[in-house]
């Protein structure tokens, strides 16, 4: 592993090739040349003897083996002169320094002067380590033949030995200068010269004086032109003068001079890595390690540039590749965390979390400071709901990093779903408070405001956020769905929005124009539906209706399900399509892209989406246009202003034929409710009317919070104080949080409502036991200008009688659509006064109250709300018209994206319009007054119980890669890889983040 992507948790890399450097430099540059280099304890008997045979005359064949050494030093003692100087020498060559030593004292007893005897006594002590003895014969020679260029060469190398290299470098030099007028053959003097021209240079590069030791190396090479440590040890010095292409000359002349030289080859290796040549650099490594298998570090090395290279293939889309490269980098260096951690980045986007977890414990016992790591288990457990555990391994990175702003985000984000509101605007606070440039964590903010019913903070956060990032399509989308609202259908500038969104997203995918389905009017046709929300989710009570019963053989159905975890209802629906000849496909983590490339080889006729701009949606898959005809139905209360799309389903009422509220896509009335309602078997039994117990009326609304405004709030107020003792009971997640629950009765009690009249439940998390929860009330009150969906129908099947208020947009009439289909009609206001008065009535008369409880199950069942076998025939038929115009050649947004096709001037203005409106006005820290709301807006966050789902952004970690969110991806050059939540992230800074997404119902 992005990881998308990041902070830089570790410099590992860095770190490695600094010390390829460093420790070939060590080895080669400061004792240059183990080779050629005279040791007194190893390598000094065969140079010493190969020096002295370029010296001395030709020596006598060797003795022969059979004669005893005892026997053959008596007799040597008898020789005299020349044959007592040649039988020294060979004995000196056998490595008889002792009785060579004798001999060559003899000969000099006799003639002191005799410089070959010199240099042969020199020579023996040398090998006996007497020093101080031999400089002295070989002084003494060089005395006797200033003109001696062994003797001076062995001076040289007791110099060297001694650490006093300019002494060295200039008994060396002497002797080169005679060997070459006096013997040319004579090469050892310019080799050895040129090891302590290199150690020199060395040693002045340590000492900060690179450019004389550069001068050093140099002149090195003119001595010797062959010797590839000065080649080398240059290379070095313009690497860290970073002249890379200079020192990559100097180490590719070492490596020609020397072919084994690998340290050279490491350092090229290097070199590639930083350039991005992964592949040059692999080879280099490859080659070096050849040389020397068990080199440290070329094999850390290589594990480094084999990590980025399985992040750089699966940024490309091999992701299989790049795990086999971050595995092949753990067969180099198997203690290698970040190989571990990219490699838990990978499997988390493969969607194997079980894989992914291992690797990422395995990146923490080989780093336990790689806080990316810690926050992307976090990402894991979370999405998996253990949210404790999520808590904790956020904890844990901030514990490595306490300004970890991915991190600070996510554990908001948690705290968000946890309803623990104050606790999650703290966490984001001090995230934006780390990175004020974090888009995320603004958009993130923006879902809070909204959770906590401010809606104009959360809109101007959210458009932070697009200041941030103008394409965070999170945050754009959430911007969307919060003005829905607020938006009483007085102008067009929600629709203003959607549309200039869709024209934007359009220019983002390529669509088709042209598909290979028959256009046979009345064959079978292919109906698709993809969604994320085939659990037990609110759209699932509506969507199950057309899954059970459509006829099959004139519809085959195709169920695309991006649904992240799960659930019974989701085995349940599968279990249905598949029995009854559909097709299941499961696209979690998969692009958008490629599910329409899939769509399309399904040869699907008509495809329905779901989820509009609510959480984890497939509008790039749509905006790819798959399908020769698109919908868009039941997930969102407005168009999506999405071009690629050609119908919105809705219903006469819901959508009135005389409406001014405008879509970009085509409006197809279904002949009853745009909706049918399935009851969930674990609802419960309707319970009387708890007025005949209590003795007083109880009002209530479980809508989550963003719908109670505080117009909604000053027309409750007003009933409850216009019926004495009665009671008002409110059920939401942010409930939970004190502050939350503070201001809400505050606000109550400013409109003259006492707080103790007033109970306020948090979420419940059992569906059977959120069911009951409706015994608690008489009589439901819906909000306005976004009614409730499949809460009022859980209020009606509950045996609840809601009241509503009509409006002139669709998220308004909701309510009189469903109220009306159920024969409930006169429950539908028109006025605020009406809506008042309507419930006035019903408190009046419990005793009505109570019939209408016990019948009103039965009834809703039997009406066209709860109708599936009727309701899917006339969904049926209304596909049937969208193909059969389709077949006429009457395609919708064929005609709408040609018209934008012939106006591309106006597709720039039209952006740069979009830029200003989204630039929007700074977010307010959390004490501005929301003029709107007039009150003291809430720093607080939590997830809605019905209405829309804000899309949330998690810090990088494994990421959904379906939906917007964020996982730590890629590892750049030493950094572990970073994802962002669900798509890797090459060049994130950070773990998984991820987003506040909302679903509408």
């Amino acid at each position: 592993m992005a990881r998308s992507g990041r902070p830089s948790a570790r410099n590992f890399h860095g770190w490695a090739e600094i010390s390829a450097q460093r420790a070939a430099e060590d080895k080669l540059k400061e004792v240059p040349l183990h080779q050629h280099q005279i040791h007194p304890q190893q390598h000094q008997t065969n140079e010493i003897q190969t020096l002295t045979q370029n010296c001395s005359p030709k020596s006598p064949p060797p003795l022969p083996q059979q004669q005893e050494g005892e026997r053959k030093i008596a007799s040597a003692q008898q020789l005299e002169g020349a044959d007592a100087l040649r039988y020294a020498n060979i004995l000196r060559s056998h490595n008889k320094f002792v009785d060579a030593l004798q001999l060559y004292s003899t000969v000099l007893e006799k003639d002191g002067t005799n410089v070959e005897a010199l240099i042969g006594k020199g020579i023996c002590l040398q090998a006996q380590s007497l020093l101080k003895q031999d400089l002295e014969c070989f002084t003494e020679a060089v005395k006797v033949d200033p003109n001696n260029a062994c003797a001076l060469t062995h001076c040289g190398m007791i110099y060297k030995d001694e650490g006093h290299l300019v002494e060295a470098a200039e008994a060396y030099q002497k002797a080169h200068q005679k060997a070459r007028t006096a013997d040319p053959s004579y090469k050892a003097a310019a080799e050895f010269l040129a090891i302590v021209l290199t150690d020199l240079g060395a040693s002045l590069k340590l000492a900060g004086n690179t450019e004389d030791g550069i001068q050093k190396y140099c002149e090195a090479l003119e001595v010797d032109s062959h010797y590839a440590p000065a080649y080398y040890n240059l290379g070095v010095v313009y690497s860290e003068m970073m002249q890379f292409d200079v020192a990559l000359t100097c180490y590719e002349e070492a490596a020609l001079e020397r072919p084994f030289y690998a340290e050279a080859y490491c350092n090229m290796g290097v070199i590639y890595k930083n350039r991005g040549e992964l592949d040059a650099a692999i080879a280099c490594y490859d080659r070096c390690l050849t040389i020397s298998p068990n080199f440290e570090i070329a094999k850390n090395n290589m594990a480094i540039a084999l990590t980025d290279m399985g992040t750089k293939v699966k940024i490309e889309g091999d992701i299989n590749q790049g795990v086999a490269y971050y595995k092949k980098a753990l067969f180099y260096n198997w203690h290698y965390a970040d190989a571990m951690y990219n490699l838990g980045v990978a499997y988390g986007e493969m969607l194997n979390f079980e894989m992914a977890i291992v690797f990422y414990e395995l990146a923490l016992h080989f780093n336990p400071r790689c806080a990316e790591a810690c926050n992307n288990l976090g990402v894991i457990y979370k999405d998996r709901d253990n949210l404790d555990k999520a808590v904790e391994c956020y904890q844990m990175a901030l514990t490595i990093k306490p300004n970890f702003s991915q991190s600070l985000n996510n554990l908001g984000v948690v705290y968000t779903v946890q309803g623990k509101m104050d606790a999650a605007a703290s966490m984001i606070e001090k995230a934006i408070l780390a990175n004020p440039t974090y888009a995320e964590a603004y958009n993130n903010l923006g879902v809070l405001y909204r959770d906590a019913g401010s809606i104009t903070l959360s809109v101007q956060a959210y458009e932070r956020c697009l200041q941030i990032d103008p394409d965070s399509r999170n945050a754009g989308q959430n911007r969307l769905l919060a003005m829905n609202y607020i938006d009483e259908g007085s102008d067009d500038k929600l629709y203003d929005a959607h549309r200039e969104w869709g024209k934007r997203f359009m220019k983002l995918y390529a669509h088709y124009t042209s598909w290979d389905n028959p256009k046979v009017a009345d064959r079978p046709l292919v109906i698709g539906y993809v969604s994320p929300d085939f659990f037990t989710h609110s759209e699932s009570y509506f969507v199950e209706a057309p899954l059970a019963h459509h006829d099959y053989t004139n519809c085959k159905v195709v169920v695309y399900s991006g649904v992240v975890k799960a659930d019974a209802k989701t085995l349940r629906f599968k279990d249905k399509v598949l029995k009854k000849g559909g097709l299941w496909r499961d696209i979690y983590g998969i692009d958008e892209k490629k599910v329409a490339s899939l769509i399309r080889e399904d040869k699907v006729d008509i495809l329905v989406e779901l989820t509009g701009h609510t959480a984890n949606n497939k509008l790039g898959t749509m905006a790819c246009r798959p399908a020769p005809i698109q919908v868009t139905w039941i997930g969102y209360p407005n168009t999506t202003g999405l071009p690629a799309i050609d119908y919105r389903i809705t219903d006469s009422l819901a959508d009135t034929p005389n409406t001014n509220q405008k879509h970009v896509e085509e409006l197809v009335r279904l002949p009853e409710s745009f909706l049918c309602y399935t009851p969930s078997p674990e609802a419960g039994p309707v319970c009387p009317t708890p007025a005949i117990s209590n003795g007083f009326v109880t009002f209530g609304s479980f809508n989550n919070l963003a719908k109670i405004t505080p117009k909604v709030l000053q027309v409750w107020a007003r009933i409850l104080c216009a019926v004495p003792n009665s009671r008002l009971v409110v059920k939401c997640k942010p409930f939970c949080c004190d502050s939350i629950r503070q201001k809400f009765l505050t606000t109550l009690e400013e409109l003259g409502l006492e707080p103790l009249r007033v109970d306020l439940l948090p979420l419940i998390h059992l569906n059977h036991d959120h069911m009951q929860a409706y015994s608690l009330m008489d009589i439901s009150l819906d909000t306005f200008p976004y009614a409730g969906t499949t809460t009022t129908c859980e209020s009606l099947y509950m045996g609840v009688p809601c009241v509503t208020m009509a409006g002139s947009v669709h998220a308004h009439n909701v309510g009189v659509s469903l109220l009306t289909k159920v024969g409930l009609g006169r429950l539908v206001a028109k006025t605020e006064d009406e809506y008042v008065s309507l419930a006035l009535d019903l408190a009046s008369d419990v005793g009505a109250l109570q019939e209408l409880r016990m019948s009103l199950r039965e009834l809703m069942i039997k009406s066209p709300v709860c109708d599936g076998e009727s309701f899917t025939r006339g969904l049926e038929s209304a596909y049937r018209t969208m193909w059969r115009r389709y077949c006429d050649g009457d395609s919708p947004a064929l005609k709408r994206l040609k018209l934008l096709a012939d106006q591309p001037g106006s597709n720039k203005e039209d952006l740069d319009k979009t830029a200003v409106k989204l630039a929007g006005p700074i977010v307010q820290r959390a004490n501005a007054i929301a003029e709107e709301d007039n009150q003291a807006p809430i720093k607080v966050n939590a997830t809605p119980e019905e209405g829309g789902q804000p899309q949330i952004i998690m810090a990088n970690g494994v990421s959904s890669p379906a939906d917007s969110q964020a996982l730590i991806a890629t590892a750049q050059q030493d950094q572990p890889q970073i994802m962002v939540n669900g798509v890797s992230s090459p060049h994130s800074t950070s773990g998984r983040s991820e987003m506040n997404r909302h679903s509408s119902r």
